[in-house]
């Protein structure tokens, strides 16, 4: 008997009792639909921080204050605000692996274009910023140094706000936009770089400051909510890193022992660190999706020994006509392979529905991942070997004569 006929008659002997056979695969089912739905979810949110990753830019040192004390007591990190724009230039004129830098201001506002308004994030920094963020222009230019200088009334915006504010076919570069009714020309519009990141508008520093949002600070109107600052290269960063401590340090009078009012972090090590985090968690739910996959492999040897008791006769019948040990094998292990293979393409289509289902319901990104699905059908073609081998090869070992005296 060949491969071929196996199949056959495996087939037939399936359809002839449906229910027991879609029972029997259902722990297949689960387990292959578990496996390629955590795939895609997991893929998704590596996919998602990798974008992250690229939208920061390269080899960025980011510059946040820290905790402090006020009246003895602790403030949280970021309570108060520490960096000030002469820290900046300190950072760019002491220390040479430093590229670029620059320090920013945030908070939100209502941008208004003729008969169009969105609410966005509004970012006063220097020209610097896109510099360490390698963003580049879609259209239009920078800040020049006269605007930084005297508050130009410019404005660089993100494709976000771009595309809400701007009808197709529109060019807004030399349009007039109105952001808390100061009027405001368009000067640029930005490079894509993730819907996270392009929704925001740029001003410059000192206009943000006089004009929208303050001063980072009531107290001093030098101070900038954190700073950004490029090395040059990947193998810079540590250097650098202890360079910026040592001359904040410095510039701020911290006495030995005392702790930082800031904290200099790279924004794509925690994030290539949270990546290697989900891989853990994916795989860790990846083999919790795997007992199912036992489970379902011990329910078809439990069925196909129940099987061979039933078929006994039959069994008898085809040694009897001539059937070889090694048929009766192969008849039953392919009754075992076609169980799993069916609970394994039926898995698969329910692991892509629910990984689709829930990127829409959940506004999760999830990526199906061809790797993923051949793996789990390979998985689901395995458990049908192992656990059909004993069932088939009890059914090949049976005497024909004991076999025709069973009832």
């Amino acid at each position: 008997m060949t491969m071929l006929q196996g199949f056959r008659i495996a087939l037939h002997a399936l359809r002839l009792n449906p229910l027991r056979s879609f029972l029997t695969m259902l722990g297949i089912v689960i387990g292959v639909a578990s496996i390629v739905t955590v795939f895609a979810i997991g893929a998704g949110a590596q996919l998602r921080l990798q974008e992250q990753i690229r939208s920061i830019g390269a080899n960025v040192l980011m510059i946040m204050p820290g905790a402090v004390y006020q009246g003895g007591v602790r403030l949280k990190d970021g309570s108060k605000l520490t960096m000030t724009e002469s820290d900046v230039q300190a950072i760019l004129e002491q220390i040479p692996e430093i590229q670029a830098a620059a320090g920013s201001i945030a908070g939100t506002a209502q941008v208004i274009h003729e008969g169009k308004n969105w609410n966005t994030t509004i970012n006063g920094t220097t020209t610097g910023h896109f510099m360490v963020r390698d963003w580049q222009l879609a259209a239009g230019r920078y800040f020049s140094s006269a605007e930084e200088a005297a508050a130009g009334k410019v404005v660089i915006l993100g494709s976000t706000v771009a595309h809400e504010l701007f009808a197709p076919g529109d060019d807004p570069i030399g349009a007039q936009i109105r952001i808390m009714k100061v009027p405001l020309e368009v000067i640029g519009v930005l490079d894509r770089k993730g819907p996270a990141q392009d929704d925001v508008a740029f001003v410059p520093l000192t206009t943000a400051k006089l004009r929208f949002l303050g001063s980072a600070s009531n107290i001093n109107r030098d101070s900038v909510a954190y700073i950004i600052a490029k090395v040059a290269a990947d193998g810079q960063m540590a250097g650098a890193r202890s360079e910026i401590e040592s001359l904040l340090r410095q510039r701020h009078r911290t006495a030995a022992g005392q702790e930082d009012d800031f904290k200099v972090q790279d924004p794509a090590a925690a994030m290539e660190a949270q990546q290697g985090a989900i891989r853990t968690v994916a795989l860790l739910l990846v083999a919790i999706a795997s007992v199912s996959l036992l489970v379902g492999g011990i329910s078809i040897m439990n069925v196909m020994i129940v099987s061979v008791t039933e078929r006994t006769r039959e069994i008898g019948i085809r040694r009897a006509l001539g059937g070889r040990m090694r048929d009766i094998r192969l008849q039953f292990l392919c009754e075992a392979l076609v169980l799993c293979l069916l609970g394994g393409a039926i898995g698969v289509l329910g692991g892509v529905t629910l990984s689709m289902t829930v990127a829409r319901m959940a506004g999760w990104i999830t990526s199906i991942d061809s790797e993923a699905i051949a793996l789990a059908l390979a998985f689901s073609i395995a458990t049908g070997l192992i656990f059909g081998f004993y069932p088939a090869h009890k059914a090949s070992k049976l005497s024909p004569i004991e076999a025709l005296k069973t009832e």
